[in-house]
């Protein structure tokens, strides 16, 4: 299995628990945060929507100025708009070759200035692992937040016993 289909088959897996994560946070407690440094339950969810979008960009572009945050209003409407997102990733992946993919170089900006330039392959991984982390983190909000946490990656406390 090449690197790009072993790549398509994990995004594709994902979805579906990163969805049902922002379909969990309750609207009237977005400005949830743990702690004074970390970002609120928004700010991560526009974090995530933000990548999202940037992968679009990483895979049609030889740069990406990296989107840091992405509007939306409320849960619901960020599970949308990530869905949209993410099937139009998967079909420019599906439009991809391993050439693209493998040799083309991709420079991340940030504010406008290089930050660094990789294979899109490692592009890729280092957004789509970011994606994972962050969700990690906002899984760990949704208790406190009144929340009830969906099955990520097999059932969760909360689908046990809902």
């Amino acid at each position: 299995m090449s690197n790009l289909n072993f790549f398509k088959g994990c995004f594709a897996s994902e979805m579906t628990s990163t969805v049902a994560l922002f379909r969990a946070c309750p609207d009237d407690r977005l400005d949830y945060r743990p702690h004074p440094v970390n970002r609120s339950a928004r700010e991560v969810i526009e974090h995530l929507l933000a990548h999202t979008f940037d992968l679009k960009v990483i895979l049609t572009n030889k740069a990406c100025d990296e989107m840091l945050t992405y509007t939306f209003n409320g849960s619901q409407d960020a599970a949308d708009k990530l869905e949209v997102m993410w099937n139009e990733v998967k079909d420019l992946l599906e439009n991809c070759s391993d050439v693209q993919w493998e040799q083309e170089q991709v420079e991340l900006l940030v504010n406008g200035k290089s930050f660094v330039t990789l294979p899109r392959t490692n592009m890729m991984w280092f957004f789509f692992f970011d994606m994972i982390h962050h969700r990690g983190q906002l899984s760990s909000y949704i208790r406190p937040m009144g929340g009830k946490n969906p099955a990520v990656y097999g059932y969760s406390f909360d689908t046990l016993n809902a």
